[in-house]
């Protein structure tokens, strides 16, 4: 006879059904980031995650940063990394050393560790096929930039042949030439601009609070403008702003949900696109 233990598996596979079923066929936008990003068995777990969810039928797009790496190398370098307005200052110097990080390194290692379990994904940069275009933020950024335009014709061609695409958030400015741009705001419009069914934001902590002080004040579900109003709120720290800001803009583009999870806790994307009760906070512009 079957014991407690494999009733539970089955039960949850079980669980996981209906889910199964209504997310077949859609795209899922997944922001990388904050320590899913730095800690190797945390990537193995997300590369598995992302794995098993295209095999049963999701197309994954994996949106990555690496802030932290780019200080290190800068670091390294004895070149200091500046920041305005919590924006990096991005000079030719520390331009080279985001391209260098974030396409030879970070989009490297997550594309080896999804490969593990077969020829899977393919790294890209914003660059490629002008996929991410910009225009700098301010003359005092240097080459920072935001995004002007979203061209998926590259993502496209991969999902169509099977392929989960890694994307590195270099783009290209209307002078032809690289501009560093925020990984999240990036998976915000990129998820807007493929029609995506959901937006997903790793991150360090559950989600978002009523309460930054009480954690157990997470907030499991709010409107666009709930969240929006959430953003300018003093406590919150400015790291959660554009996540919130690629949130909003995401939900009110056309995604139907967004969320902010803890990419600390095993299997989060599992769990919040598989289970009932799903984990951290979900967005919606409803």
């Amino acid at each position: 006879m079957p014991d407690e233990t494999f009733n539970a598996k089955a039960a949850t596979l079980m669980e996981a059904l209906p889910w199964i079923k209504s997310a077949f066929g859609t795209t899922v936008v997944i922001k990388y980031g904050g320590a899913a990003m730095t800690n190797s068995d945390l990537r193995k777990q997300v590369a598995d995650d992302i794995v098993l969810m295209k095999l049963v039928g999701v197309n994954p797009v994996v949106v990555h940063g690496g802030g932290s790496d780019i200080n290190a190398l800068l670091d390294v370098l004895g070149h200091e990394a500046r920041f305005v307005d919590g924006r990096r200052v991005t000079d030719d110097e520390t331009l080279d050393v985001v391209r260098m990080v974030l396409g030879g390194k970070v989009n490297k290692e997550l594309v080896n560790a999804i490969n593990y379990h077969g020829n899977y994904a393919v790294g890209i940069s914003g660059e490629d096929g002008g996929m991410v275009q910009g225009i700098p933020y301010s003359d005092e950024h240097g080459r920072t930039g935001k995004v002007a335009a979203i061209d998926t014709t590259v993502i496209d061609t991969l999902i169509a042949d099977g392929f989960i695409p890694v994307i590195s958030t270099v783009g290209t400015g209307p002078d032809n030439r690289p501009l560093n741009i925020n990984a999240d705001e990036v998976a915000g419009e990129l998820a807007r601009a493929l029609g995506a069914d959901k937006c997903i934001y790793l991150t360090d902590v559950d989600g978002l609070y009523s309460d930054f002080e009480d954690k157990n004040t997470l907030i499991s579900q709010l409107s666009s403008d709930q969240a929006h109003a959430l953003a300018t709120a003093p406590e919150i720290s400015g790291g959660m702003i554009p996540k919130i800001a690629g949130c909003v803009n995401a939900v009110t583009g056309g995604v139907r949900r967004a969320h902010i999870l803890n990419g600390t806790v095993p299997h989060a994307v599992l769990l919040e696109v598989y289970t009932d009760s799903g984990v951290g906070t979900m967005i919606t512009d409803e």
